[in-house]
């Protein structure tokens, strides 16, 4: 039977790189129900609003959505749909693969995986200005909310992550030396969490900046991070950077009733429709979807596929090469 998904084009490259990514899962013989919809700037343009109800109705439905890049204002303008997206399904777990897949950059075999804590921390949103005087804006504070349930259950999926893809350690990066409420508490979380582990997963703690120092000099140290929702968002990109950027980066935003595949890049205005823009991450991001519903036998046809199409010199402008999106999807189709 077909599976139903929420299918969300996205704006700047994003329709084209989705398409991409649909003919070469499509490719693997798995059979989709697209649901497309429209979030970010494309639905302002047709609904007035960046969040339509229409797109999450269908979210609710399928439970399941692939998702390109969206617009977000800089300064004014409306909140991030990506993050209003992951509070309204309580997408508690942000993970983010980084593998070396381009050879000939400046680290080999690197192999990590970042789990983030996904709706909580400095991201929460609470926030506001502080009037002194006459200046309304004298003083600005954002609230960090740290909750148990919200730690465990993020180090608690970082532990099953690692049992369920053969990982052999969990590492809980933290500030708790300085935070020693906020990060305190994941901190302290991580070690209840980590003893029921003890035996069949390994654990390992860092502080935060000696980490990000760590993942530069020796990332083979490492193999699932998981941290808190600002210390997330940064050692993810840091990450990605050791394998190339953020072109062949997937995201996965898991919670109990949803969950949504993405890339993580931005939008690219300027080769919108060019025929330039590459697609492996969103298309990295469907072997995600495919490993969320147990066609991992599809997904790693794709990831090898993928891979050998860029080991054998067909590649888009950003790994080096020449070859435009749709050049370099038939390449991968080809190699299924």
């Amino acid at each position: 039977m077909a599976i139903p998904v929420t299918l969300i084009p996205g704006d700047g490259v994003g329709p084209s790189i989705a398409s991409a990514t649909v003919r070469v899962l499509e490719a693997t013989g798995a059979v989709f129900e697209w649901d497309r919809q429209l979030a970010g700037a494309a639905a302002v343009v047709r609904y007035n609003e960046p969040m339509p109800d229409a797109t999450l109705d269908s979210i609710k439905r399928t439970r399941l959505a692939l998702k390109g890049p969206l617009e977000t204002p800089v300064g004014g303008g409306y909140r991030s749909v990506t993050v209003a997206l992951r509070k309204t399904f309580d997408l508690y777990a942000n993970v983010r693969p980084a593998m070396t897949i381009v050879p000939g950059g400046r680290y080999e075999d690197v192999d990590i995986v970042l789990i983030r804590e996904n709706t909580e921390g400095l991201y929460s949103g609470v926030e506001h200005y502080i009037a002194i005087g006459g200046d309304p804006k004298a003083a600005a504070e954002s609230i960090a909310i740290v909750t148990r349930l919200g730690s465990e259950r993020v180090i608690r999926y970082a532990f099953e992550y690692a049992l369920a893809h053969g990982r052999s350690k969990v590492t809980v990066v933290h500030k708790a030396n300085i935070l020693k409420f906020t990060s305190g508490l994941f901190l302290e979380v991580g070690r209840d969490v980590a003893r029921e582990y003890a035996g069949r997963v390994a654990f390992d703690e860092r502080i935060v900046d000696a980490a990000a120092m760590q993942l530069v000099i020796k990332p083979e140290m490492f193999d699932v991070v998981v941290t808190t929702n600002l210390f997330g968002d940064i050692l993810s990109d840091l990450v990605s950077g050791l394998v190339g950027g953020l072109g062949l980066s997937p995201g996965a935003n898991i919670g109990d009733n949803a969950a949504i595949f993405e890339a993580v890049h931005g939008t690219a205005p300027d080769i919108a429709g060019l025929d330039l823009a590459n697609p492996g991450a969103l298309l990295l991001a469907g072997c995600l979807m495919l490993d969320h519903i147990g066609e991992l036998e599809k997904a790693t046809r794709i990831r090898t596929a993928l891979e050998q199409t860029i080991r054998d010199g067909v590649r888009t402008r950003d790994l080096g090469g020449t070859a435009g999106t749709e050049e370099f999807t038939d390449a991968i189709i080809a190699r299924l």
